[in-house]
C-alpha cells in the first residue's frame, strides 16, 4: 500500500478531476514530467502573516502573562502547578495534531483542505479562554488550557500545512522569516493587551482571543481554497492505518528524522527557560515576587526581545535563502541562545544583565524559528500529498517539548532551596545545554541541505 494518498500524475496520464483541484490548491503547475510550484503572491502573504499573529496572541499571551496571574491567584503557594498545566496540554496536541493534520489532507469540501481548520480551531481556543477565565479552581483551568491548547494548535499547524502546500522551495526562508518574526511579535501584542486588563480576569482572557479569532476569520473569507470534493484516494481509512500513519520510519527519511531530533531538544530549551519566566522575574526583580508586581517590567523586557527576535527572525530567513544555506545558521541560534540563557541563570538582579540576557535568547530564537521553518519544509517526505501529516509529526517535537520540559522543570525548581523559594536558575542552565546540542546535530547529521 502506497504512502501516498493521492495518486500521483505519470508523464503521458490523464490527469484526474480530484488532481487537478489538489494541484491547483497547492498552487502547482502540472506539466508532463511533474509539477512546478509558482511563487504565491502577496495577498497570500498578508493574510498569512494577520493570521498567524492573532493564533500566535491568543495561544502566547496565557503562557506569557496571564495564566501565570491565574495560577497565583488560585494556588499561591503551588505556582509550580503551571508547569503541569502546561505540559499536560502540550501532552494533548501531540496526539491531536497529526491526527487533525491527516483528516485535512484527506478532506473533501468545497472549502479545500485547511481553511475550515483554521476557523474551527480557533473557535474552539476562544472557548478555551472562556473556560479559564471563568475557572474557580486549578483542575478547570486545566481542562480550559487543554481546551484552548487544541483549538489554537490546530490554526497554526493548518496555516503552516497551507505552506507546505503551496510555497516553492525559494519562498520558504522568506516567508519562514516573516512568520517567524509575528510569532515574536505576538507575545509582547497578547502580553500588552492581556496587561491591559488586569483585574478583569474574563477580558485577560477574551480580548487577545477575540482577536485570534478575528484575524483568522480574514483568513477564512479572503484567502480560497479549490473545491476537493472529487478528491480519491488511493487508501482506505482504518484505525491500524490511521495509528500507523502517526509515526515514520527515520530510516527512510534520516534528514527529517534528525531535524527533528534536534528540534525537540532545541525546544525543550526553550520551553524549559520559558514556562516560569514571569516568576523567575518577579522573583529576581519584585520583593515580594509577585507577578502583579512588575507588569510594566515584562512588557519592557518583551519588547526588548520583540526587536532582537523580529531582527533575527527575518535576518536569519532572507539570508539562507540569499546564500542558500541553512545549517550554519542553526548552529549559531543554539551558540547564542546557549549564551543568553547562561547570562540570565547567573545574572543576579540586575536589571541590564537581565535585558542582556533576554536579548540574546529572543535574537537566538528568532534566527532558529524562521530557519528552522525552512529546513522543515525543504525535508519534509510527501509534502505534495501528506503535509499535514509530517507536519504533525513534526510538531511532535515542539508538543512534546512543552509536554515534558514542564513536567521536569516543576520538580527541578524545587532542587537546592529552602522555603518558599524557587531554583529558576537551573532551568536556564539546562536550556543552555540542550540548545548547544541541537544546533550541533544539524550541523552535521542534516545532509541534503547545505
Amino acid at each position: 500500500m502506497s504512502d501516498n494518498p493521492i495518486a500521483p500524475a505519470t508523464p503521458g496520464a490523464s490527469i484526474s478531476p480530484a488532481q487537478q483541484a489538489l494541484a491547483a490548491d497547492t498552487q502547482e503547475e502540472l506539466t508532463p514530467t511533474g509539477t512546478i510550484r509558482t511563487p504565491v503572491k502577496g495577498k497570500y502573504i498578508t493574510f498569512l502573516l494577520l493570521a498567524m499573529l492573532g493564533a500566535y496572541v491568543a495561544l502566547v499571551a496565557p503562557i506569557g502573562f496571564s495564566l501565570s496571574l491565574r495560577v497565583q491567584e488560585l494556588a499561591p503557594s503551588n505556582v509550580e502547578v503551571l508547569g503541569y498545566i502546561i505540559g499536560i496540554g502540550a501532552i494533548v496536541t501531540t496526539i491531536t495534531g497529526p491526527l487533525i493534520g491527516m483528516w485535512s489532507d484527506r478532506t473533501r469540501s468545497r472549502l479545500g483542505r485547511r481553511r475550515q481548520f483554521a476557523l474551527g480551531g480557533a473557535v474552539v481556543g476562544l472557548i478555551g479562554l472562556a473556560v479559564i477565565a471563568t475557572a474557580g479552581t486549578v483542575p478547570i483551568v486545566l481542562v480550559g488550557w487543554v481546551i484552548t491548547s487544541v483549538g489554537w494548535v490546530s490554526t497554526m499547524n493548518s496555516l503552516i500545512q497551507s505552506q507546505a502546500d503551496r510555497l516553492p522551495e525559494a519562498q520558504y526562508g522568506k516567508v519562514a522569516g516573516m512568520t517567524g518574526f509575528v510569532q515574536m511579535a505576538a507575545p509582547v501584542v497578547g502580553v500588552g493587551l492581556a496587561a491591559s486588563f488586569v483585574g478583569n480576569n474574563f477580558l485577560v482572557f477574551l480580548v487577545p482571543g477575540a482577536v485570534g479569532l478575528i484575524l483568522t476569520l480574514c483568513w477564512f473569507l479572503f484567502i480560497p481554497e479549490r473545491d476537493t470534493r472529487d478528491a480519491q484516494f488511493t487508501d482506505a481509512m482504518s484505525v491500524r492505518h490511521v495509528l500507523s500513519n502517526m509515526v515514520f520510519n527515520p530510516r527512510k527519511y534520516p534528514d527529517f528524522a534528525w531535524n527533528w531530533l534536534a528540534r525537540l531538544l532545541f525546544m525543550m530549551g526553550v520551553t524549559f527557560s520559558t514556562t516560569f519566566t514571569t516568576l523567575f522575574f518577579a522573583s529576581r526583580l519584585s520583593d515580594g515576587g509577585q507577578v502583579s508586581d512588575i507588569g510594566g517590567v515584562i512588557v519592557i523586557l518583551s519588547m526588548v526581545s520583540l526587536v532582537v527576535t523580529g531582527v533575527g527572525a527575518l535576518a536569519g530567513g532572507f539570508l539562507s535563502d540569499k546564500l542558500g544555506r541553512r545549517k550554519i545558521f542553526v548552529l549559531a541560534s543554539g551558540i547564542v541562545y546557549t549564551i543568553g540563557a547562561l547570562v540570565l541563570a547567573f545574572g543576579g538582579s540586575n536589571f541590564g544583565i537581565l535585558i542582556a540576557g533576554s536579548a540574546l535568547t529572543g535574537l537566538a530564537l528568532g534566527v532558529f524559528s524562521s530557519v528552522d521553518q525552512a529546513l522543515v519544509l525543504t525535508v519534509l517526505p510527501e509534502k505534495d500529498t501528506a503535509a499535514g501529516r509530517y507536519l504533525g509529526i513534526n510538531g511532535y517535537s515542539t508538543s512534546i517539548a512543552q509536554a515534558v520540559a514542564p513536567l521536569m522543570a516543576a520538580p527541578l525548581i524545587l532542587i537546592g532551596v529552602t522555603g518558599d523559594e524557587k531554583n529558576y536558575g537551573l532551568l536556564f542552565i539546562v536550556a543552555a545545554v540542550l540548545t548547544i546540542v541541537a544546533g550541533i546535530i544539524v550541523q552535521l547529521k542534516v545532509r541534503s541541505v547545505r
